[in-house]
């Protein structure tokens, strides 16, 4: 089956000898990358009518299926989403016909949702891909395949396509996405701390990186909130180092996810007792000395907007040509700012 094969919408499966007998998984295994059908985007056309055999449709993914038998996929032409494009600037790192890698800035919710049906990523993105955008799970929209919090800035890159959606959604899983993150805390985690060392799920490993390996979930009571907790909720795993400290009362941290959950590196840096600046939901009791600092630049970091936490670092393997791609992304002016006022 070639490219035009998937243009024309249809797609023709012939079963082959050692095919699992069962309709879905059958389909799974047999249809070619470039067609890019996820197992739930094969599920939804069983179920609407749009597989059949011999001109019928088949509705039961659990039929049984035959080696020779003959399937015929309609794929149905991408629909436009409900959510508006909008002409709001993007800052482009990358862009092909499969994903585009974007510097977000600080202020920008990277999803629709109720509180923000507008102004997000994503209407942007409507905008600025327009028709290039080849279809997500049968709709015209961009695949959103991790996000970074509304007031964080830094590296986030995008699906265009289903098959780098597939692709890029597999190594996240997978933890091979490299996501390296900037954070100023306050205080200075230390492995010499016997409160830190005394605190379960975290560990010091070779050349000063601190380990917090948790779960979390949402909290019980605000449901705005994640919670570090240990018998439910989902593994979480943080490393971050010093790179820079500054007077013992604060720190610029490097910080790298194994795994990508919500609020991940606030709350984890809270845990450990030194939550970000700026962080009005994790950052603590911990502030910028006056005493350390002077009382202007311990105003600037005590009244800092937003966390101080930048996306820097983003690499992965391009879903579709397996090139090692590698961003980077400066700091944004504010946050040299800060670092500039604790460095004087």
């Amino acid at each position: 089956m070639g490219d035009d094969d998937v243009a024309s919408n249809r797609l023709v499966i012939v079963i082959g000898e050692d095919a699992t007998p069962r309709l879905d998984k059958a389909l799974a295994a047999a249809v070619p990358e470039q067609a890019a059908l996820s197992r739930s985007r094969l599920m939804k056309m069983i179920d609407e009518g749009d597989v059949l055999r011999d001109g019928v449709a088949v509705t039961n993914p659990k039929t049984k299926v035959k080696a020779g038998e003959v399937y015929t996929l309609i794929l149905a032409p991408a629909v436009d989403v409900a959510t508006l494009p909008e002409d709001i600037p993007l800052s482009v790192i990358w862009e092909d016909g499969d994903l585009i890698v974007i510097d977000k800035p600080a202020g920008m919710v990277v999803h629709p949702a109720p509180g923000t049906p507008s102004g997000t990523l994503v209407n942007a993105l409507l905008h600025h891909c327009g028709d290039t955008l080849s279809g997500i799970g049968g709709e015209r929209r961009p695949g959103i395949v991790h996000r970074i919090d509304k007031d964080t800035t830094g590296l986030l890159v995008v699906a265009k396509s289903d098959r780098a959606h597939h692709g890029l959604a597999a190594q996240f899983e997978a933890h091979t996405v490299n996501r390296r993150y900037l954070a100023v805390v306050n205080g200075v985690p230390s492995a010499y701390d016997p409160r830190i060392r005394g605190l379960k799920g975290i560990t010091f490993e070779a050349g000063g990186i601190l380990k917090i390996a948790t779960h979390l979930e949402r909290h019980k009571t605000d449901r705005q909130r994640q919670a570090v907790v240990w018998n439910s909720g989902r593994h979480a795993v943080t490393r971050t180092r010093v790179m820079e400290d500054f007077k013992g009362g604060a720190a610029l941290m490097e910080c790298w996810l194994e795994t990508g959950r919500t609020h991940q590196i606030r709350v984890h840096m809270a845990y450990a007792g030194h939550g970000l600046v700026g962080d009005q939901t994790y950052g603590g009791k911990k502030k910028v000395s006056p005493k350390l600092f002077g009382p202007e630049v311990a105003e600037l970091g005590n009244s800092f907007p937003r966390q101080a936490l930048h996306a820097a670092t983003l690499g992965f393997a391009h879903p579709v040509t397996g090139e090692m791609l590698e961003f980077t992304s400066p700091l944004p002016a504010d946050l040299e700012g800060l670092l500039a006022a604790l460095r004087r």
